[in-house]
């Protein structure tokens, strides 16, 4: 997986999605260093028997690179949705 620029619908949000990155790993049982959260992706991939390695990982599956991915990127999805959820809820109570 080569580290690739991003690019936010929402200008500003790289940092905040980074420390939502470390929060929600480290909640998920994983070390993250909080100034290199990127770095955990190693850490699933070995949980997941995947051979990630830092630099050219031209021998892995797309599917291997999912499955690391998607682990890291479901539980930030997950984290954002009961955050939005609790935000909501918080709107009504007080309109009310």
């Amino acid at each position: 997986m080569a580290r690739r620029s991003r690019r936010y619908a929402v200008p500003g949000v790289a940092q905040g999605m980074q420390t939502l990155k470390a929060n929600v790993m480290k909640n998920e049982g994983y070390r993250v260093d909080p100034d290199r959260p990127d770095d955990v992706k190693y850490e699933v991939a070995k949980e997941l028997g995947i051979p990630l390695q830092p630099g050219n990982n031209g021998a892995l599956t797309t599917e291997s690179a999912g499955q690391v991915g998607g682990k890291i990127g479901g539980s930030m999805v997950r984290e954002m949705i009961r955050l939005a959820q609790e935000q909501l809820a918080n709107t009504e109570q007080q309109s009310r």
